[in-house]
């Protein structure tokens, strides 16, 4: 495939996967025809119909004869994606999937920080320190909130070792940002997070495995609270 057209796929593919996470297309929903993009867009079949191959691979449609192009269920959605997780960042991502990151994020984020606890390197301990600065910093609007706590969080999971864990960092930062986007937190990190924060720090340098696995479970959960309450009060709304 030479540039020029896997270029004008890309732009494709981008342009239909964004615009499914923002809405404009619901579940089920029938895209235009192969034939109807390619004047849309205006490119060739060629370039078309590999554009609706990549969106199927990553769960977004099914396209079957007779049928046409379906918007399928976020449920069949290639989630840990990159392209997937930057359209969620995107779009208009609902308190349910933002539970849903969250509880993913619990899971995944205490067990790193127990694995820290054993296998953190100096490398990686300067690297959560360094977050750290950013997070104090930030306390007193002197730096990006949002950055200092992803900074922290990425320096977490690279401390863990694990290659797996590592991986999932893409995930992560986006679980942040739609969570930080979705709570309208533009206000600095309050003195209180930031202490919970070098509590799991103490306990990776030191290595106490339980324990960091213990700070990193508070702090989870305190978000998961937060998500559990914004979807209890929507429900007695609606």
């Amino acid at each position: 495939m030479d540039s020029t057209h896997r270029n004008l796929t890309q732009q494709v593919v981008h342009e239909l996967g964004k615009t499914i996470l923002q809405g404009t297309y619901k579940v089920g929903d029938s895209l235009p025809s192969e034939a109807e993009l390619c004047t849309s867009f205006n490119i060739s079949r060629t370039a078309t119909r590999e554009a609706v191959k990549m969106l199927t691979a990553k769960g977004l449609i099914s396209s079957r004869p007779r049928q046409g192009i379906k918007v399928l269920d976020s449920k069949h959605w290639n989630l840990f994606d990159v392209d997937v997780l930057n359209w969620i960042l995107l779009g208009k991502p609902d308190l349910y999937m933002l539970r849903s990151f969250q509880q993913l994020r619990l899971a995944i984020e205490t067990e790193a920080a127990f694995l820290a606890a054993q296998y953190a390197q100096p490398e990686d301990l300067q690297a959560i320190v360094d977050a750290l600065t950013r997070m104090k910093d930030a306390t007193n609007g002197q730096d990006d909130t949002h950055e200092a706590d992803i900074d922290f969080h990425q320096s977490i999971l690279s401390a863990s070792k694990n290659p797996f864990f590592i991986q999932l960092k893409s995930f992560i930062t986006t679980a942040l940002k739609v969570n930080l986007r979705f709570t309208n937190r533009h206000r600095a990190v309050t003195v209180e997070e930031y202490q919970a924060h070098v509590d799991i720090f103490e306990h990776v340098k030191n290595g106490r495995a339980q324990q960091a696995y213990d700070a990193a479970m508070v702090t989870q959960k305190a978000t998961l609270a937060l998500i559990d309450e914004q979807i209890e009060q929507r429900e007695i709304n609606h």
